[in-house]
């Protein structure tokens, strides 16, 4: 990141910083008595890897950064499917999509795998206190008490789109009373919805709201505040903060957007041919809805929304630093586990692309910074491959918790141990298009894809090529590299479509 006043940093941020810092010493002290650490999964929406250590250096994060300099960076972790319900399906379960049978934002985990306890589940079955704020699974599809001692989704922020489109529905066809007629209120509440992501752009911008009016400062101050109480009383706890942004509408209050002048952003464009050596089937058409063409940048709306997305990440960042205040104030730090990552990364204009849904490296990486009491050391970072299904067997190995066997993921504790080991030989992504699975290798050097065969395919040298402009797929010099890479995807695809034993 670069280098920041923080003084004035601080006193942009405003007296926010301070809140949720009280707690009660005593307890916590007696707390770190435990055998068995607490957990804080920190989980981010639509996070990318810009915001990373290795990622671009003009994002304010000091609270990532404070995270990073005590403990391990990965900084080749991949997600397993870049949309948010499967991704999270599979990193809560320890399972590929393929095995999940969650490839869209519907299916729920417990039914297609009763017999597998979500991540948090396993945990309270295991004596650990949990809790949970936000999005950690995919709204309605939340857990319940079966994952969750507490748990608290708080109503989303004024939304001037939505209100906009009510207004108009309610020019066309009045008012409806919602004590007199509830389900035809709630089916106008669908429509309008409906309505709102359909108009484009997505919404954006600065809000007058302060930090604590925001979703997000409300998960993050319920959080603290289970800190300061003792909330979890004498067991450990296992806690997952879901983060909703940087997730579209781009809204944070005014004082982030100030940080980010638009004229002073700065980004690489894509070449105007990018797309004519890959396969028309691995684009994501997002970027209409953005308002964005394939082929051309749009300046002055590229840094709109990037203004507005750094904004977004600023304002999260300052909401986890309260978390990172309550773990220390209350005694807590040091026998606290703390893994901060988000559900797939996100395009910001790279290969003209908007969002998510593709797999390329802005969508499949993503950040994980894990700390890891008198295991990991301060400040180091490690190039091993990981995968986000990892995290379950690890977290578990860590708190002593034994895995269910028939789970996908393996743990990095190895990495934890020795930052400098390989990781994975390779990490695997997929996505749908339609009725068919797009999939992705990536190995430390190469990434290869098919859509849904090698007849459609890209392969791309990571060393020489990391923005992936030019795909070697039909590059005869390449023909060995592409059949090995075929050879290893098909071995991975066979792991992670395996039918499991119950």
């Amino acid at each position: 990141m670069r280098r920041y006043n923080r003084r004035d940093f601080l006193k942009v941020m405003g007296a926010g910083l301070t809140a949720a810092m009280v707690g009660n010493i005593a307890w916590g002290k007696e707390n770190q008595k435990k055998t068995r650490p607490n957990v804080m999964f920190i989980v981010c929406d639509d996070l990318n890897t810009h915001v990373s250590t290795s990622g671009y250096s003009n994002i304010l994060t000091p609270a990532m950064d404070r995270l990073a300099r005590q403990g391990l960076t990965f900084r080749r972790a991949y997600c397993q499917y870049p949309v948010c319900g499967p991704s999270r399906a599979s990193f809560l379960s320890g399972l590929y999509p393929e095995s999940t049978g969650v490839l869209n934002n519907t299916t729920d985990i417990r039914h297609t795998c009763p017999d597998i306890p979500s991540l948090p589940e396993l945990f309270k079955q295991n004596g650990y206190w949990t809790g949970g704020v936000g999005k950690v699974f995919h709204g309605r599809l939340d857990h319940g008490e079966r994952a969750w001692n507490e748990y608290h989704k708080f109503n989303n922020e004024y939304n001037p789109v939505l209100a906009k489109a009510q207004k108009d529905f309610e020019t066309q066809s009045g008012p409806i009373d919602k004590a007199k007629n509830l389900k035809l209120w709630r089916a106008k509440q669908r429509a309008l919805r409906r309505r709102a992501a359909g108009q484009s752009p997505p919404g954006y911008g600065p809000t007058d709201m302060t930090d604590a009016q925001h979703k997000d400062g409300k998960n993050v101050r319920q959080v603290a505040e289970w800190l300061n109480t003792n909330s979890f009383g004498n067991k450990p706890f296992f806690i997952a903060c879901g983060i909703h942004k940087p997730h579209v509408p781009f809204w944070a209050p005014r004082k982030y957007f100030d940080l980010y002048p638009k004229d002073k952003l700065k980004f690489s464009t894509t070449p105007e041919n990018d797309w004519d050596d890959i396969p028309e089937i691995a684009m994501s058409k997002r970027f209409k809805a953005f308002g964005f063409e394939l082929g051309r940048e749009n300046d002055n709306l590229r840094r709109t929304y990037t203004q507005a997305y750094h904004a977004c990440i600023s304002f999260i960042d300052a909401q986890i630093n309260l978390l990172f205040d309550a773990l220390k104030q209350n005694g807590l730090w040091d026998n606290t586990i703390i893994i901060l990552t988000s559900d797939h990364g996100y395009h910001l204009g790279e290969h003209f692309m908007w969002g998510k849904v593709t797999l390329f490296e802005e969508c499949a990486r993503v950040p994980l910074i894990m700390r890891v009491p008198n295991q990991t050391s301060a400040g180091q970072t490690t190039d091993g491959l990981v995968e986000l299904i990892d995290m379950y067997p690890t977290l578990a190995e860590l708190s002593g918790l034994n895995a269910p066997e028939n789970i996908q993921g393996r743990s990095f504790l190895p990495l934890l141990k020795n930052p400098l080991s390989q990781g994975k030989p390779a990490v695997y992504t997929v996505v749908s298009r339609g009725n068919q699975l797009g999939r992705s290798i990536r190995t430390k050097r190469w990434r290869y894809a098919e859509w849904p065969d090698e007849e459609k395919c890209e392969l791309y040298d990571l060393k020489s090529d990391p923005s992936e402009y030019t795909n070697l797929a039909e590059n005869p010099t390449y023909r060995p590299q592409r059949q090995e890479m075929r050879r290893l995807l098909a071995e991975v695809r066979t792991k992670a479509s395996a039918k499991r034993t119950h």
